[in-house]
């Protein structure tokens, strides 16, 4: 298993290939080597590496492949439109005592559990909306969302939860993107640019605490929040909730400093999408935040493995940011 001191090394690539282009991705002298008909573009020391997003269509080598295995470099393939297809993660499956702890919580466990998560998570969208409304609400929506985490403490059951978790959320966002021409949450239609990028962001997000779980020994498919459903990574869903206001505060921080342009984007098909020449530049800026706030994310995931091996001796863990 990875240490604190170990992940403060690390890095996470982003690889954008053109069209048109004769790309590959290739290990030598224990770096990671990416090149353009024939040319080198970039190359990094795959000691340095965490995970590797790639965006388009290269080619892998096979010695690239079995390297990033032995030295537990996650990598992930990406459609146009940032939508994961395929994934070679790093994982720790042989950890069969954690697992058994995992399948072994009760309902009552994982309910007081899904009851601290929402909390925080509602917590934390409350600092982040702060900076963004007028002093003369500031009241107003301290009072409403410490309400939310009052009614998630005491929830009794999972949907009731779910409830109030989406009420919380729906405020949330109508505020922290109100001066942004904000109509809704629309996951993956991509209907404008903000949830474009949010959807581009929690992509980046999702898989990073997914690969932290799974360097862990977690069986991410198995939840305590999201329950079991076909195909899908629940534990990984879970944990990132508290952390999905890490990239909504990026977003708004980019339209303050004018970094994020409509002319960056096209409408093609019924959704917003970027061109090749502004992937890597929105890429940069949300896996940028994800990397400032690395630390804190690492110790997050530790505190809930730590937890689940022995609850009684560690808490469940709130999440709070390296930066805010």
């Amino acid at each position: 298993m990875i240490s604190l001191p170990d992940f403060k090394e690390k890095q996470i690539l982003f690889v954008d290939t053109e069209w048109g282009t004769s790309s590959h991705l290739r290990f030598e002298n224990e770096n990671i080597v990416f090149d353009k008909d024939k040319e080198v573009v970039n190359r990094v020391s795959v000691h340095k590496a965490f995970a590797v997003f790639i965006i388009g269509d290269l080619s892998l080598t096979t010695r690239f492949l079995k390297e990033a295995k032995e030295h537990g470099v996650s990598v992930f393939l990406l459609k146009n439109n940032f939508e994961l297809y395929a994934a070679l993660a790093t994982t720790a499956d042989g950890h069969y005592l954690l697992r058994m702890k995992q399948y072994a919580l009760s309902d009552d466990q994982m309910l007081e559990m899904s009851k601290l998560l929402v909390s925080n998570k509602i917590a934390n969208q409350r600092k982040a909306i702060l900076p963004v409304v007028s002093k003369d609400r500031e009241g107003e929506l301290l009072d409403a969302f410490e309400k939310y985490q009052v009614r998630a403490g005491v929830a009794s059951a999972n949907n009731e939860l779910l409830g109030i978790e989406g009420n919380a959320s729906r405020r949330y966002f109508s505020e922290i993107f109100g001066d942004h021409q904000w109509r809704r949450r629309a996951p993956r239609t991509k209907e404008d640019s903000t949830n474009l990028l949010m959807d581009m962001g929690y992509t980046f997000l999702f898989n990073f605490v997914d690969s932290l779980l799974r360097l862990h020994g977690f069986d991410t498919y198995k939840g305590f929040y999201h329950k079991l459903f076909f195909q899908r990574r629940s534990l990984a869903c879970d944990l990132m909730e508290p952390l999905r206001y890490i990239i909504d505060r990026q977003i708004i921080k980019s339209y303050n400093l004018k970094q994020i342009k409509e002319s960056d984007f096209k409408f093609l098909n019924g959704a917003f999408e970027l061109s090749f020449k502004n992937r890597a530049k929105y890429a940069a800026i949300l896996l940028g935040v994800i990397m400032d706030n690395k630390e804190s994310i690492f110790s997050y995931i530790h505190g809930f493995y730590c937890h689940i091996m022995d609850s009684d001796k560690h808490v469940f863990p709130e999440y709070k940011p390296d930066t805010m």
